[in-house]
């Protein structure tokens, strides 16, 4: 994956995808139960006074991003914002992801959830490539019957979309996790939210905001040797 990672930019140039997915889930839309009152300067001989935040709040929901870092650039693409995270809900997101580049090479970072390796996403990943063989049955035979040999069908090397997954309890190796850190530390944590659909336009209007001004590669320095002896 390490590997992976440094080949991006050289990837990049030669049309493929490298994007780094996951979700996250329970997003709450918070309302703060009074305004913050903000922060007073120094004036006058006296001291200046620190933003109040008020400490109650009022819950409106969840929701469940499911979000898409190009490694080479540091863009988010073609984000995902609803309700759950289904098998459904992740083919879906990653036929739209696909969508804009419907030729190109597509190689995506992803943890070992069920929904990653889910019999819709192995039959759309083999409808898009042109699969001819039979894929089997779920639980039964062939390429469907288990989470093992979907998860190897998904990450076959010459398919020209493709999976890479993180090794179990190394979630952390999945740069959208980073991303992740910031989204929390920018928006959501001081953030105010009357409603689902407002802290839905709020991440969208924050994404748009981050790939215009602040996205940029990672400096991934990590070479994937062991981190203790």
């Amino acid at each position: 994956m390490c590997d992976l990672y440094a080949a991006a930019p050289t990837l990049h140039a030669q049309g493929v995808h490298v994007i780094s997915t996951d979700e996250k889930t329970g997003i709450q839309a918070l309302e703060r139960a009074a305004p913050t009152k903000p922060a007073q300067p120094s004036r006058d001989g006296q001291a200046g006074r620190c933003a109040r935040e008020e400490y109650e709040y009022i819950r409106h929901g969840t929701q469940c991003l499911i979000a898409n870092h190009e490694v080479a650039t540091g863009q988010q693409i073609a984000p995902t914002i609803g309700e759950t995270r289904t098998e459904e809900d992740f083919v879906k997101h990653i036929e739209q992801t696909v969508a804009t580049d419907a030729a190109g090479h597509w190689i995506f970072i992803a943890d070992q959830l069920n929904t990653h390796q889910s019999e819709g996403l192995v039959r759309w990943v083999a409808q898009q490539i042109g699969e001819t063989q039979d894929l089997g049955e779920k639980e039964k035979r062939g390429i469907l019957q288990s989470m093992a040999t979907r998860a190897a069908y998904l990450s076959e090397p010459t398919h020209r979309i493709r999976f890479v997954y993180t090794p179990k309890h190394c979630s952390w190796l999945n740069q959208i996790e980073l991303w992740f850190s910031i989204l929390v530390r920018r928006l959501l944590k001081r953030g105010s939210f009357p409603s689902k659909e407002e802290l839905r336009a709020r991440i969208l209007a924050f994404i748009e905001y981050f790939n215009a001004t602040l996205a940029k590669p990672f400096k991934w320095t990590y070479k994937g040797r062991p981190l203790q002896v």
